[in-house]
């Protein structure tokens, strides 16, 4: 399981230009389910993004995570982060899960995270979305578990 997690000022999900989820300082989480990954993996990563420490302290580090800042979650499904880049110039998408199995551990990572923080804003699974952020920094990290 992957998720591209950016530090932002704020974001937003359009679908068929209405908002359907927006928050304002926070993290904006693109959500990529693999092959083989399971509730096991949603819960690691989930508990990652949220102790993460991207925002800054008094002295300018980046010491504290979104639940100390208060900060929103932005969950957005992000199957092309499951993509194969390494050979030609059109990527795999192999590793990504079936749409089935992918959509039932987005939606059971968005229900964990609404259980552990709030706010939490959410996309719509397989919607042809429209997402605007402000990118506070760029802060922007690629996280992993297996």
């Amino acid at each position: 399981m992957k998720a591209l997690i950016q530090r932002v000022s704020r974001a937003s999900v359009r679908v068929d230009d209405q908002t359907i989820g927006d928050i304002d300082q926070g993290l904006l989480v693109f959500l990529a389910v693999q092959h083989g990954d399971d509730q096991r993996q949603a819960d690691r990563l989930l508990e990652k993004i949220l102790n993460y420490r991207v925002f800054s302290d008094q002295q300018k580090k980046m010491n504290l995570n979104v639940q100390q800042v208060n900060g929103g979650l932005l969950v957005v499904s992000q199957f092309t982060l499951a993509a194969d880049t390494r050979k030609g110039l059109r990527p795999s998408f192999s590793s990504a899960a079936l749409p089935a199995v992918a959509e039932q551990l987005y939606d059971y990572f968005v229900t964990r995270a609404r259980l552990c923080h709030q706010p939490v804003a959410s996309g719509s699974f397989a919607a042809d979305m429209k997402v605007e952020l402000i990118n506070d920094g760029p802060v922007t990290f690629l996280l992993e578990v297996q």
